[in-house]
């Protein structure tokens, strides 16, 4: 993104909102006090609080066939608008996370709006989201290796006339 840009793209946006999800509350606190050097962050105003609810977990038969409901998880989700003086736009953050942690969805939303901000993205891309991302696709590719050091490929013989 570039520093005259206002608005990331929604490709962008998308990425970064899908590792702050993923991220844990303690990480996610401490990577965000670093990132603004210790300035507490700026004011905001909510627009949905931290809440608690459910969302419904689809599955597909084989991976990519009809979907099915598998079950209903714990989600956490929040909304928030940063306040701003003069006539620049209110960012508007938003969060949702599995699991019940309130503080962590305000983290994320707050993180959202501030990366948004041309002022506060580089420093937040750089130092929040590229290492975290870097982590989990770390993870990812451990658990791919352990779980094809444990692929079993059946195959048929096939037998004479």
């Amino acid at each position: 993104m570039s520093a005259t840009s206002t608005s990331p793209s929604s490709a962008m946006r998308r990425a970064w909102m899908a590792v702050l999800a993923r991220t844990p509350r303690a990480d996610l606190e401490a990577a965000l006090n670093c990132a603004l050097q210790g300035v507490p962050p700026p004011a905001y105003d909510w627009l949905r609080p931290p809440e608690i609810g459910l969302a419904m977990v689809r599955g597909r038969v084989g991976g990519s066939g009809d979907p099915f409901n598998l079950g209903e998880a714990t989600v956490t989700r929040a909304t928030l608008r940063l306040r701003t003086t003069g006539d620049t736009p209110a960012a508007v953050g938003v969060a949702c996370h599995l699991g019940r942690d309130r503080r962590r969805a305000e983290l994320a939303a707050l993180a959202d709006a501030l990366l948004q901000m041309p002022a506060h993205h580089a420093a937040l891309h750089q130092q929040l989201i590229e290492p975290f991302a870097a982590q989990q696709a770390a993870e990812r590719a451990e658990r791919r290796q352990d779980v094809a050091a444990t692929r079993v490929e059946f195959f048929t013989m096939v037998r004479g006339d």
